[in-house]
């Protein structure tokens, strides 16, 4: 139990349904879906789509989605792969001839087509209980609305205005600022897209009249996407990826999806003694910084498009782990594995449901950097995701850039399963970080005994390409540790990541969600 003297956050104990999203109204919205009569697949859309609102800077339909779903009564976890691809007219060749080294982050060339709405009109179809109108209403509602900006929010805000150009700047800015504390955004464009995909479904976007909105504006911004590659944008369904660790599985999506890494990383980390060491000292994190480079270093090489990706099972297999945890020197740290093209990003949401029935949704919607593109559509405002950036231009890479590829995406939605059983959806927001994330957390669980809140509190670090960023949860001392062992130290500008999390321990659910972002769990 926490220290009641000390600040904090107890976790949420309710049995009905239990919703954990990064923004409060987001999650009120999913259990109200819950207590309408919805099931955990209408709230995860409900408060996915608020968080667009709630969060721009984050998240939006111009954007992709992953999920991990398991119906009720049931243990099977089934994925859904909701990333959009890249237009036909994308060429790796072209690229390079006009002397790019990388896609260029808030550059045309890196709008891929939005996968999300294809994703959940899906969802809803097959798995939800409410009708595709009474799903987004909420967020219809808060579009026209607004919702008041908070204070996390109002952060991002203000570190990411400077990339939005043209339309993009009449939409996502009160008079050419960013917003304060308290002000109020609103979104009636997408309120009135929301409606016409409430009426149409998926047509209601990816044809007629949004569509066009759409690729006019790309293309007038020097794309090449067509109206044929938006409406030839459709999600699939996956069989998930999963990987042992003390006594528990970690259940991550496929790739395009880098969660594998997450499952590499645990394994390498499971030839170590973590439970014996300090959580919050220098050598678990020092440890954990080491296995994260090899990890890392291997998703650079391995993951992209699914139907590219070559050598997964080499990535996850035990022989590979052990090889590479033999590279790691207790007390000194190695340099830094070669970054890929991917820029450092830290801008999604996360949403974890369960429902009266037990069925589980673990979901991330993310337009990839802060506002994605920095570009949107002239008519309804749609802010274009910037995925693309996540391709490579390395001529024969699994992940080169080409048409129709989805490229390697950073965001993960997670579960844990126990025994056969599933005990937990939960997800860490944080760009590249996510790996590293999924795996502390686990980690926090497995090997100290914490409970989800106080496995979500616990300080970070993450050795990235500029350093190990080390949280000011951490001591001094531990710092000057690290530093000693050839680690170079930085505290990071904001927190690592946020997470949120729901165990699922008989009747009872528990609900934890990341003081570093604005959001809470609730349930009833």
């Amino acid at each position: 139990m926490r220290d009641l003297h000390r600040p904090g956050r107890s976790a949420v104990y309710a049995s009905n349904g239990m919703a954990a999203t990064s923004h409060p109204i987001a999650a009120q919205v999913a259990v109200e879906m819950l207590k309408s009569g919805g099931n955990a697949v209408d709230a995860a859309i409900a408060g996915a789509l608020v968080l667009g609102i709630a969060e721009p800077q984050m998240t939006g339909i111009g954007g992709d989605c992953f999920v991990l779903l398991k119906p009720p009564g049931s243990e099977e976890i089934i994925g859904l792969n909701g990333s959009g691809r890249a237009p036909q007219g994308l060429n790796a060749a072209e690229l390079r001839a006009r002397g790019l080294t990388a896609i260029p982050t808030h550059g045309i060339e890196a709008v891929t087509l939005p996968g999300a709405i294809d994703a959940f009109c899906r969802l809803n179809a097959d798995y939800g209980l409410k009708s595709l109108a009474e799903t987004l209403a909420p967020a219809i509602r808060y579009a026209e609305e607004g919702i008041p900006v908070a204070p996390r929010v109002a952060f991002d805000w203000a570190e990411d205005i400077a990339c939005l150009k043209g339309a993009a700047r009449d939409f996502y800015t009160l008079g050419g600022k960013a917003p304060q504390v308290g002000q109020i955004f609103r979104a009636p464009g997408q309120a009135e897209v929301l409606r016409r995909i409430a009426r149409q479904g998926r047509a209601g976007f990816y044809e007629g009249e949004v569509a066009e909105d759409m690729i006019a504006s790309l293309r007038a911004l020097g794309g090449s996407h067509t109206l044929d590659d938006l409406a030839a944008t459709a999600c699939d369904y996956t069989i998930p990826v999963a990987g042992p660790y003390r006594g528990i599985e970690l259940v991550e999506h496929p790739p395009n999806g880098q969660g594998a890494t997450a499952i590499l990383l645990l394994n390498i980390l499971s030839h170590f003694d973590i439970g014996s060491m300090d959580p919050f000292g220098a050598k678990r994190a020092h440890i954990e910084a080491e296995a994260t480079k090899l990890a890392y270093d291997a998703r650079n090489r391995f993951i992209a498009d699914p139907d590219h990706t070559r050598r997964l099972d080499h990535m996850l297999s035990p022989e590979t782990a052990a090889s590479l945890a033999a590279l790691i020197d207790p007390g000194r740290a190695m340099p830094q594995a070669a970054p890929l093209t991917e820029a450092m990003h830290r801008d999604t949401i996360y949403i974890t449901v369960v429902d009266r029935d037990r069925m589980a949704v673990s979901l991330i919607y993310s337009i990839f950097w802060g506002f994605g593109s920095g570009l949107a559509s002239t008519k309804f405002g749609i802010n274009f995701q910037n995925r693309g950036a996540g391709f490579t231009l390395a001529e024969g890479h699994p992940n080169e850039a080409g048409p129709g590829k989805r490229p390697m995406h950073t965001i993960i939605p997670g579960m844990i399963r126990q025994h056969g059983r599933v005990i937990m959806p939960f997800g860490v927001m944080g760009g590249a970080y996510q790996p590293c994330g999924h795996a502390r957390f686990v980690s926090n669980l497995i090997d100290f005994g914490l409970d989800p809140q106080s496995a979500i509190d616990a300080p970070r670090s993450f050795s990235g390409p500029d350093g190990m960023e080390v949280e000011r949860g951490y001591s001094d001392r531990v710092r000057a540790d690290l530093a000693e062992m050839g680690h170079h130290v930085i505290i990071p500008e904001t927190p690592l990541g946020g997470a949120q999390a729901i165990a699922i321990d008989g009747g009872i659910l528990i609900g934890a969600s990341d003081p570093r972002k604005d959001g809470c769990a609730l349930g009833y």
